[in-house]
């Protein structure tokens, strides 16, 4: 392993540049090469961010022996398609969330990192920031007791763009996807227990035929319950909280919070918890894929493969519930195309 990893970024959207912005404040990494579908589109992103090596196609950039590590920030899915090229080419894999738009997708991009020997992390980042680490730190230590209910709400109006891929099915479209995963994780990291029943419910647009809101609820084997909900046509506040026998915490932001708010039944203020992120908060998640690949892992240990394929097996049932269905159920050849 050289010094410097050396990283690659297939595909050029917005997700990309904050990846990129936060590759540069990270020291032991370099941004070698970028790839894209569009010859413009690479040489546009390569110029903004100074990277010597610049793609017009993914193959070419999984052929590249000047990279130890790719990124894929492509739409959903492509994913899987992406990860199985570079994992194929001998690259270590960051894929973003949600790492596949179904389970049976994410165990072929499993399999191609076994067969690889090959480490691959779903890129998700909110588990890496200091405000999840504090938040699983107190709750593990007992501050607010047994959890008991968890909160979470991820929703926004992006009806001014109806041409988005997040309002397509044939690119994994629709709120839970999109964000609703973060809500899934969120529980899944305080919840104490696995999930044993889950009931949703969606608006699926009748054009777009993905859930535009979806509202879940989750009973864990412990019966903690979790009331969440994820929505790309209605603005709401991304608020979260976690209630307790001996207290509760709120934050305004429960994915990757840079603050939060403890209350203990038994004291009369209020803590307040201040945790802000090295940079743009996606330096957390490349320093520990970094060290994870220094460490010759093949997965990593605050975020195991077995969790994401446990919230992608929750995304497919909450899908099977409101009737969202993706070529790739159906065993449809993969979608290609722009960024």
């Amino acid at each position: 392993m050289n010094d410097t990893i050396r990283w690659g970024i297939v595909g050029t959207g917005g997700i990309a540049h904050r990846f990129a912005q936060a590759l540069g404040r990270v020291e032991d990494a370099t941004l070698a090469a970028v790839a894209s579908r569009s010859k413009a589109a690479a040489e546009r992103f390569g110029g903004e961010f100074n990277i010597p090596r610049r793609f017009a196609s993914y193959e070419d950039m999984a052929a590249f022996d000047g990279i130890d590590a790719a990124y894929i920030a492509t739409p959903h899915a492509l994913h899987t398609p992406g990860a199985i090229l570079m994992l194929r080419h001998g690259k270590a894999v960051l894929s973003e969330k949600p790492i596949a738009v179904n389970r049976p997708e994410l165990d072929k991009m499993i399999a191609a990192a076994h067969a690889a020997d090959r480490l691959l992390v779903e890129a998700m980042w909110a588990r890496m920031v200091p405000g999840t680490q504090k938040l699983l730190e107190l709750v593990a230590q007992g501050v607010i007791g047994q959890v008991r209910g968890i909160q979470a709400t991820f929703s926004y109006d992006m009806r001014d763009e109806p041409k988005h891929h997040a309002f397509q099915p044939q690119y994994g479209g629709g709120s839970l996807l999109d964000v609703g995963c973060y809500a899934l994780y969120f529980a899944s990291w305080f919840a104490g227990a696995p999930v044993a029943e889950i009931r949703a419910l969606a608006d699926v647009g009748a054009k777009t035929r993905v859930d535009e809101q979806c509202a879940i609820l989750l009973r864990h084997e412990n019966n903690t319950l979790a009331t969440l909900h994820s929505g790309m046509t209605c603005r709401r506040p991304s608020d979260g909280a976690l209630f307790g026998d001996e207290g509760y915490i709120t934050m305004a932001r429960f994915y990757a919070p840079e603050r939060f708010t403890l209350h203990r039944y038994d004291r009369e203020q209020p803590e307040e918890f201040e945790t802000p992120y090295i940079g743009n908060g996606f330096e957390e998640q490349i320093i520990a894929f970094n060290r994870c690949l220094r460490e010759g892992r093949k997965e990593s240990d605050l975020l195991p493969l077995a969790q994401s394929r446990e919230i992608a097996r929750q995304m497919d049932e909450i899908r099977r519930q409101v009737g969202v269905v993706y070529p790739q159920d159906g065993g449809e050849d993969d979608c290609a195309s722009e960024e």
